[in-house]
Parts: structure tokens; sequence; C-alpha cells
């Protein structure tokens, strides 16, 4: 049995494939194309390189933010189709907890940061104790210069990941003890969706395909600026 992963979180599109607890697949890109001309096309690509039938999935795993509204959007959307026809558990994983997941084993605290615009960035510290992660506060928006100086104060080394560091690195002077990731671990990727997602299925855990709604955090640029029209119309 297979469970399909889906990351679409940010300009990442990942898609993977996890058989009888091995990696059987995994396709990831980051090119100009969206995720709406590829992802549907990975998928495919990814089951035909495991071998695996849509017969013989077991779940759907998705990456579901706070990330890109619209690759969110897009990923869940097909995550949600694909549960509803084949009929099988759909389950969603926070994508900060996918990108934490590459230093699960580390003695650093991580620090993901995904874009959330106008120099802020979406951030969850995490620890790795007994091989397993653990969250050290809630997901929030925060400036760079704000978690630079939260990551400094920490007592241990720091590692920092996620599509905020091309905003970082080079740019600004960084703490003795925060490091950047190295290029092949910054990036989410649908194997850790995956891992995260079996382990939920192991828990007898899954989402309902009719409720499960991306986690945005902080409402669209364009949702704010369409309030702040209508209200000004209406004044």
């Amino acid at each position: 049995m297979s469970i399909l992963a889906i990351e679409t979180a940010t300009q990442v599109s990942s898609v993977a494939v996890l058989t009888d607890g091995k990696l059987a697949a995994e396709l990831t890109m980051q090119a100009k194309l969206t995720h709406s001309e590829t992802l549907m096309a990975h998928v495919e690509q990814a089951m035909k390189m495991a071998g695996t039938k849509r017969e013989e999935a077991e779940a759907i795993a998705v990456s579901i933010g706070p990330g890109s509204f619209t690759g969110l959007r897009i990923g869940l959307a097909a995550a949600k189709a694909m549960s509803y026809v084949w009929e099988v558990p759909l389950l969603g994983v926070p994508t900060l907890e996918v990108l934490a997941q590459h230093f699960w084993s580390t003695d650093a605290a991580i620090f993901p940061l995904i874009d959330a615009q106008k120099g802020n960035a979406y951030v969850q510290p995490f620890s790795a104790r007994a091989g397993r992660l653990r969250s050290e506060g809630p997901i929030a928006v925060k400036s760079l210069s704000e978690i630079l100086e939260e990551a400094g104060e920490e007592q241990g080394p720091v590692v920092l990941l996620g599509d905020m560091l091309r905003k970082i690195e080079g740019k600004l002077t960084l703490p003795a003890n925060v490091h950047i990731a190295p290029l092949h671990l910054r990036m989410p990727r649908a194997a850790n969706v995956a891992v995260l997602g079996a382990a939920r299925l192991a828990a007898g855990e899954q989402d309902n395909v009719m409720d499960l709604e991306p986690l945005y955090i902080r409402r669209s640029e364009a949702e704010v600026l369409w309030e702040k029209r209508h209200g000004e119309g209406k004044a």
C-alpha cells in the first residue's frame, strides 16, 4: 500500500510516493511554471516511477500551510479531489513541521521560515528530542529582525531554513549561534509530507475532506485590499 504526498506551499512543487515504509519515488522542482500547470502531471509521473496504481493508494497527505495562498489552494483542492474519488483518507500536515522534519535528529533549535511578504515570515520554533520533533511555540508572523533577535537569544545553535532565506543570506548579519541550512535542506519536500502523513495515519488520524482548510494564519493581500476599497466605497 502507498501514500501519495503533495507539497505546494511555496514555489517548490513536490510529489512523493511512500510505499511500505520506503520512499518509492519523489519529484521535486522549482521553476517558473505554476502549480496548476505542473501538479497533476507530477502526480502521474511520481506514481508511474513508483510503480503504484491508484487502487493501491492508502491515503493522500498534503501540506496545508502556512505559505502561498494560491499554491495551498491548488495542492489542497487536488488532494481533496483524489481523496474523495479514490475513497482514501486525507491527511493534512503543517508546512513548517514539514520543513523542520529535515533536522529531526539535530541538537540545534530549528527555525523554519516561510515568506509572509513585506519583510515578514511565518515562523515556528522546534526542538528535536529522542528522535522526535517538538514545537516550542505557536505559528506566528514576525519581522526578520525580530526572528533573528529571538534566535540569537537561544542558548545553543539555531538552524534557519525555508524560502525566506533568499532575503537573509548575504544581506543581514546573523548572530554567532545562528546558521543557515544547506541548499538541499532549505525547502519543503513531499517526502517529509509523506512521512508525517504516515505517522498520522498509523495513529488512526485523518481529516474530513469537506472541512480541511489551508492554514493561512493571515488574510491574503487581495482580501485586505478588497475590504479596504469596499469599505471606502460604502463610506
